[in-house]
């Protein structure tokens, strides 16, 4: 088997691929671990997830870089594929935005997404408001790609919400002509995928694709703005990634909801892990030999 010497160069050997690969995105340490399991090569952590799963707060800048990297940590520890981080805005300046870099790229972290959004930024599909200047928004990846020449070894997914943010003033069209500018010019200072946030229509997700070099990303996200397309479409569109932010959360969040239920009318929920499987998923089984191992003296 290769060897690789970084989650980072783990994630460009995907990358390198001819295929679409489908990212299931995770929100806690165990999220990612059934994702790993199922078979999947990465995940995102994303930032929508982690708010909710870990505060009940709406994805709306509330949680801090902290309490990302910590959720973080406990992620890329538990699971040997690659993980993406959702890094927001940076959570600050240029200087900001590159110490983001570090503590992202010492928290195991494959790759960072950053965005061009005011901060505080919120979720793509829900109505955003605002992005910040061209100026602003090329100093952020400037900044980012100093920083991984400065050792912070990650994988920069640059995302703009351009195309949702200057709509209503500026019409579609010349919303989606200056989220493409934005793109293109992230690709020259050097991030590694692109990513427009909410295309409305296969055409803008098709126009994204031929004008914009490098790997690109689409979000696949059930409700939400962008057609929801199998993954040998987009391939043949051209994307290298395929998200799906809340899958997992919601699905989730639906069956607990359906277990509760039955819970409440009396009745053991009928669809659940077996207790044997839930211990082995966590871990027990490998604790328990590592004592056996130990009492017998070959540790």
């Amino acid at each position: 088997m290769q060897a690789f010497t970084s989650p980072a160069d783990q994630l460009r050997a995907l990358l390198a691929g001819e295929s679409c690969q489908v990212m299931p995105c995770c929100f806690d340490a165990l999220s990612a671990r059934l994702v790993e399991r199922a078979g999947f090569p990465l995940t995102f952590m994303s930032g929508f997830s982690v708010a909710a799963a870990r505060a009940a707060l709406p994805d709306t800048g509330l949680l801090t870089v902290t309490e990302m990297l910590d959720q973080g940590r406990s992620i890329c520890g538990a699971v040997r594929i690659p993980v993406i981080g959702d890094g927001d805005t940076g959570h600050g300046n240029a200087a900001n935005v590159q110490r983001t870099m570090h503590q992202f790229a010492r928290a195991g972290f494959a790759g960072i997404m950053l965005e061009d959004q005011l901060a505080p930024k919120r979720c793509g599909h829900t109505g955003v408001k605002e992005v910040v200047s061209r100026e602003e928004a090329l100093g952020r990846i400037r900044a980012a790609v100093a920083a991984r020449a400065e050792g912070a070894d990650l994988v920069i997914v640059a995302r703009t919400d351009a195309r949702s943010a200057l709509a209503a003033s500026h019409g579609d069209e010349a919303a989606l002509d200056e989220a493409l500018w934005r793109l293109k010019a992230f690709a020259e200072l050097g991030a590694d995928v692109l990513f427009l946030e909410a295309p409305r229509s296969e055409a803008e997700m098709r126009r994204f694709c031929a004008e914009v070099p490098g790997w690109r990303m689409a979000n696949m996200l059930e409700g939400g703005f962008t057609p929801l397309l199998p993954p040998d479409r987009l391939a043949a569109m051209g994307f290298r990634l395929a998200a799906y932010p809340l899958t997992l959360l919601s699905c989730a969040a639906a069956a607990m909801q359906d277990a509760l239920a039955d819970l409440a009318a009396g009745r053991t929920p009928e669809r659940m892990l077996e207790f044997a499987e839930l211990r082995e998923l966590v871990g027990f089984d490998h604790y328990d030999a590592v004592l056996q191992a130990q009492a017998s003296g070959s540790l």
